[in-house]
């Protein structure tokens, strides 16, 4: 992913999750919140069907972010997140990357990031990343 560091630059990553990938990530963590793995009990609540964990849904984040830009060398040093809506497996979703800021002094830079429903195109996570790359930034 070639992208030019400067303010304003922006990229997007297309993606789906799978309930097996949920189940993963609840085996992983210990999180088994039946709201995500067992669908009789979420078709009991007001989503109807099970939701993906909201840190799942956020771990785009990372991957995009330390492995295609700013990539490789990247140190994470902070990462917000606002859950806005629920996810759900097997849907396609985008995460939008944005520079907000950068100081070249610190090799530093914030990147809004934001997960967009594409059918719906409603954001249902949102955040700031702040990365150190002393290559990129």
């Amino acid at each position: 992913m070639e992208i030019e560091p400067v303010v304003e630059a922006s990229f997007e990553y297309p993606f789906t999750i799978t309930q097996e990938e949920v189940q993963r990530f609840a085996d992983l963590t210990g999180d088994n919140n039946p709201i995500h793995l067992d669908a009789e009990y979420a078709a009991t609540t007001n989503f109807k069907r099970p939701i993906i964990h909201g840190m799942l849904g956020a771990t785009v984040f990372t991957k995009v972010l330390g492995t295609q830009f700013p990539g490789f060398g990247s140190i994470y040093v902070k990462q917000t997140l606002e859950f806005l809506r629920p996810m759900f497996v097997d849907t396609e979703y985008k995460a939008v990357f944005k520079i907000q800021s950068i100081n070249a002094e610190k090799h530093l830079a914030e990147i809004s990031t934001e997960i967009v429903d594409v059918a719906t195109k409603k954001v249902t996570t949102k955040g700031v990343a702040t990365m150190i790359n002393k290559e990129k930034f």
